[in-house]
């Protein structure tokens, strides 16, 4: 959260066309900022989620469950040392395809939301903590909302290994998907992540919030 929020911020200012902090920035150059930022924080991410999904899948990784020290660590190196950079970054394009929108949404639906609660709040940064809290969930389930079907094409992406190719790319993998399991499938686990992103979400924006201003102040 720290690189997202820091790299939103720097995004945020090159993409205004003013290039300046003054008054609040357009809903425009919020989306922009949030697009940069998830583009970014992709390169981080893709190879730790993909460690997380091999992890998880253990068992059908050959040698792998008989394996007592499968650290993330040692999966790692096995990945690197047998498919290499690639094989590391799996899945990176569309990584990216759903971090990029996803915080883009998740930005301008925090400061939608806020001003509409908290009228002008944009500016004098005066809203009440309940605005932060409503706000921040409404941006927590904003980004996954439409991006769902994204992360589970990611998933099945990044379990593949380099011997075990049934995807050839982020389209065959949706259509095969479609065509065996049905597009209800995309959309499966969908009620209990949004629930865990309002959570989540409403206490991390008056946390940051709250903790920015006490600095700035200071």
């Amino acid at each position: 959260n720290a690189i997202i929020f820091q790299s939103y911020t720097v995004f945020t200012r090159i993409f205004s066309p003013y290039g300046s902090s003054n008054g609040p920035h357009s809903f425009v150059n919020v989306g922009l900022g949030g697009f940069g930022a998830g583009a970014l924080q992709s390169i981080l991410m893709c190879p730790i989620e993909l460690v997380k999904i091999r992890i998880q899948l253990q068992k059908n990784i050959e040698n792998l469950s008989k394996n007592k020290k499968s650290t993330p660590l040692i999966l790692a190196e096995k990945i690197w040392k047998n498919e290499g950079v690639c094989g590391i970054y799996r899945g990176f394009g569309i990584t990216v395809l759903r971090d990029a929108p996803a915080l883009a949404s998740y930005f301008v639906a925090y400061e939608y939301t806020r001003e509409k609660l908290h009228p002008g709040c944009r500016e004098s940064c005066q809203e009440s903590v309940h605005t932060m809290f409503i706000a921040g969930g409404v941006a927590g389930i904003a980004s996954w909302v439409f991006n769902y079907p994204t992360d589970v094409i990611k998933t099945r992406l990044q379990a593949q290994t380099s011997s075990s190719l049934k995807y050839k790319g982020i389209l065959d993998c949706t259509l095969k998907i479609i065509k065996e399991e049905g597009s209800i499938v995309l959309w499966r686990g969908l009620g209990a992540t949004l629930v865990r992103a309002f959570v989540m979400n409403s206490a991390i924006f008056p946390t940051y919030q709250m903790a920015l201003r006490c600095l700035t102040n200071n």
